[in-house]
């Protein structure tokens, strides 16, 4: 078993906005020096990393295409030799799609799948090969989703694929606990986020009468949780899902009851 020591540099996937940013930041306030990854969104990234920089981290910033596979890991791997290593991952990047089942077309099946579970697979397994060769330990962390665990009509794909990530994390935890490795997944309700700034709305004035708590998340709370997981204190924490949705998962049969029309079975 590896002796554990503080985590301090971090890739997190998908940060060029929204719970991504956020988290980079959260990391990097707590001392982690952070990679930021884009797709399209090369200003986004460079604003992510000014405010990582702003904590006094270092910043890199990196092109992640995750449905370009297998070449999406040796991005991954370029990141770590520029970071001088890796402490934490976390699994950001992910797309939904908003289509009935009837409609839903295999392209875009397998581009949701190859973003939200395969280019992950990819991604995790390049950073936990970097852990285990470096036998420091580390921390892999999914952002999945309440999908992971309740579907919604018109998100078959999107569904699936945040259920079959948050199985693989649960087998990562299994297989590489021995080295020191943790993987945890958090999976978020609905989040209020913008593009260009994941702190410009304020959640609390949102009404959200369908979730218990009234309004919808803000991306720093979700980075918070990810921040602590990638903690020293959260180091016995593997092989689970934190959710984060303000109580949304509980308003089964409560929402059963309360609805009464047949609006919901359409997209």
């Amino acid at each position: 078993m590896s002796v554990e020591r503080e985590p301090h540099r971090a890739i997190v996937t998908g940060s060029d906005s929204g719970i991504g940013r956020a988290t980079a930041v959260a990391l990097a306030a707590a001392g982690h020096d952070v990679a930021v990854t884009w797709h399209t969104d090369r200003e986004g990234a460079e604003q992510t990393a000014a405010e990582v920089r702003t904590h006094g981290a270092r910043a890199v910033v990196a092109q992640l295409d995750v449905t370009d596979i297998p070449a999406c890991g040796d991005v991954i791997d370029a990141i770590i030799d520029e970071l001088g290593g890796l402490d934490v991952f976390v699994n950001n990047s992910g797309i939904g799609t908003h289509t009935p089942f009837l409609d839903l077309s295999l392209d875009e099946w397998n581009r949701v799948f190859d973003t939200d579970l395969t280019g992950a697979f990819v991604c995790l397994q390049r950073a936990a090969r970097a852990m285990v060769a470096a036998g420091r330990g580390g921390r892999l962390i999914a952002v999945t989703s309440v999908h992971a665990h309740q579907p919604m009509v018109g998100y078959s794909a999107y569904d699936a694929a945040k259920h079959g990530l948050s199985g693989l994390m649960k087998n990562l935890a299994l297989e590489l606990g021995s080295h020191g490795i943790s993987a945890v997944s958090v999976a978020p309700g609905e989040i209020k986020v913008s593009k260009s700034d994941p702190t410009d709305t304020d959640p609390k004035q949102i009404d959200r009468p369908g979730i218990p708590l009234g309004r919808p998340g803000d991306a720093r709370e979700v980075a918070a949780l990810i921040a602590f997981l990638a903690s020293p204190e959260a180091a016995y924490i593997s092989g689970t899902t934190l959710v984060i949705d303000g109580g949304m998962l509980q308003m089964g049969p409560q929402a059963g009851a309360a609805i009464n029309a047949h609006d919901w079975r359409t997209v």
